[in-house]
């Protein structure tokens, strides 16, 4: 129940090498992770010290992970692959060790288990310690692997929202690098009006989908150098409306929000936006965050009808 109502990875990990520790009675549990791009294991719950790194073949550990293999010493100096360097920097004394490492779904190794120092038995830990720490472990890699499965779905759909923003932009001539430069600046303004994190980081990743509706406007149109007649302004307006009924048929949370910015980023404080003329507080405040960042980078950099403004002038507005 714990687990499941984890609202971060961090409290996720803490819980599990809590479980980790109580079912073995011992004195201090490691949860760690294996890295495979970077081909390190870490840690962010070894106690007595702030979050570790090693190669992934270093230490005991390392040998556990590497070999797929379950292991106990239960005299760490006396073992060679023991790094004797973290207790001389926490004045800790590591007798036993036990460690049983974490497989996914597919099989594949994704970190491991490590418990030192049996409380209960002065020997150190035995078969029975082992056979309930790979309980814990088979928990902990299927709750971990789906953990996993979650964020790599989310990531894919960053990536992919980030990427349509940047297509959309390069059919006005302008590169990825707006909607980029949006989403940062978004990001900072909205972590200046005191939004909490999870706030900052959907605004940055769904401002980059503001002007998504332009894929309906026609190119002579969107992409004119000179001055609009009020016929082209009226079709370059309603890329709001695309947007949003682009966007706002999913059923996802993250897709409905970009579907309000994209609606109401052309909305003005005073009523005199577009496309329904709401004003004040009515207009969203991810929109209106996104209508900032939005504005300054038009202004600030150069595009096809107009020179980059200087910063003083971007103030002086």
């Amino acid at each position: 129940t714990r687990v499941q109502s984890c609202k971060s990875h961090t409290d996720m990990l803490k819980i599990l090498a809590e479980l980790g520790k109580i079912i073995t009675y011992s004195d201090r549990c490691t949860l760690w992770i294996v890295d495979s791009e970077k081909n390190t294991l870490w840690s962010e719950m070894a106690d007595g010290v702030d979050r570790l790194e090693i190669p992934i073949t270093a230490g005991i550990v390392g040998h556990s992970v590497t070999s797929n293999e379950n292991v106990i010493i239960n005299d760490a100096y006396s073992d060679d692959r023991f790094n004797k360097d973290i207790d001389k920097k926490t004045g800790y004394k590591t007798n036993h060790i036990m460690v049983i490492p974490m497989n996914n779904s597919s099989g594949d190794v994704i970190g491991a288990f490590q418990v030192i120092n049996n409380l209960i038995n002065r020997d150190g830990y035995i078969d029975k310690d082992m056979k309930f720490l790979s309980l814990a472990s088979g928990y902990a890699a299927e709750t971990l692997d789906s953990y996993m499965l979650a964020q790599e779905i989310e990531d894919t759909n960053r990536e992919f929202i980030s990427i349509l923003g940047e297509t959309v932009e390069s059919r006005s001539k302008e590169t990825g690098n707006h909607v980029r430069r949006v989403a940062s600046y978004s990001a900072i303004i909205a972590k200046s009006y005191g939004m909490d994190d999870k706030q900052v980081s959907l605004l940055r990743t769904i401002s980059p989908m503001h002007d998504v509706g332009k894929v309906a406007i026609p190119d002579a149109v969107l992409n004119k150098p000179g001055k609009l007649t009020d016929k082209e302004r009226r079709i370059i307006e309603d890329h709001t409306v695309f947007g949003y009924n682009i966007l706002n048929g999913s059923k996802k949370g993250m897709l409905k929000s970009a579907a309000i910015i994209a609606h109401e980023h052309h909305e003005k404080y005073n009523g005199k936006g577009y496309p329904r003329g709401i004003k004040g507080d009515d207009i969203h405040i991810f929109a209106r965050i996104t209508a900032l960042a939005d504005v300054y980078d038009a202004l600030s950099t150069e595009r096809v009808y107009k020179k980059a403004w200087e910063e003083e002038k971007i103030h002086k507005m």
